[in-house]
């Protein structure tokens, strides 16, 4: 297994960036609990506000997700307060590890890791983080040699196999980023369509796994390839046949 079945604490006396807001109503669905794709909104936020505060911060504002994991512990709901903690749990020079914990002040627990790399504003390229920006990710970390592996390797299924169901999820101009690709907060709102199916495993504790392959970019017609196999859920996000992205959803 590559992801942790329990994502890490943070460690004693590592410093953990902190903030929170109030959950509002367009980040929450009609049973009033904070939806996927808010969490995925929150994170992106308190990563832009954590980089106002660190060495260097202003020259490593470009980031790309290859993988967010997501822990639905205890529900969060609409018109709590969020504490939002964030902190490294494991680095290399151009990518790391970024852990995010969101406490409802109801009780709600949500905790998330990020697999994060930093690109070059100018060369568009994965690049190497400065020496200031890198140094308190190294003090509070112990593995400083994290290499990508993709934890979702199965194969997309096809038509008219066992459990498969595959529908459209057409793009909207607001789906999408500065790069020209699908914000990755767009997959988990497309991921919430095909688990409104599925009452059951999004209305109990779960984990979502996401990992981002090739990016989704505006005009693209965009199928998501679900399959059912016993408790476990798989989301494809195809264009023509190519799989661009994929997600799991499992019972905690």
């Amino acid at each position: 297994m590559v992801i942790p079945s329990v994502l890490p604490e943070s460690r004693a006396h590592v410093p953990v960036f902190e903030t929170g807001w109030p959950v509002r109503l367009a980040d929450t669905g009609s049973d009033q609990r904070l939806r996927l794709d808010g969490v995925a909104r929150y994170l992106q936020d308190i990563g832009y506000d954590h980089l106002e505060v660190l060495d260097d911060g202003d020259i490593h504002r470009l980031w790309v997700v290859r993988r967010t994991v997501i822990d639905a512990i205890k529900p969060i709901e609409f018109g709590e307060w969020v504490t939002l903690r964030r902190w490294p749990s494991a680095t290399s020079t151009r990518w790391c590890n970024m852990r995010v914990q969101i406490c409802g002040s109801g009780g709600g627990l949500v905790e998330t890791e990020g697999f994060l790399i930093h690109f070059g504003t100018e060369s568009g390229v994965p690049a190497r983080m400065s020496d200031r920006f890198l140094a308190p990710m190294l003090a509070c970390t112990t593995e400083h040699r994290l290499r990508w592996k993709a934890e979702l390797t199965d194969s997309m299924p096809q038509a008219g196999e066992p459990g498969v169901r595959i529908r459209p999820f057409p793009l909207r101009v607001t789906d999408i980023d500065l790069l020209d690709h699908v914000n990755n907060a767009v997959y988990l709102t497309a991921l919430e369509e095909v688990l409104a199916d599925h009452a059951e495993l999004k209305s109990n504790p779960h984990r979502v796994v996401i990992e981002y392959g090739k990016p989704v970019r505006s005009g693209e017609d965009l199928r998501l390839v679900s399959r059912r196999a016993g408790s476990r859920l798989d989301v494809w996000f195809a264009v023509g046949a190519d799989s661009r992205a994929v997600a799991r959803v499992t019972p905690r």
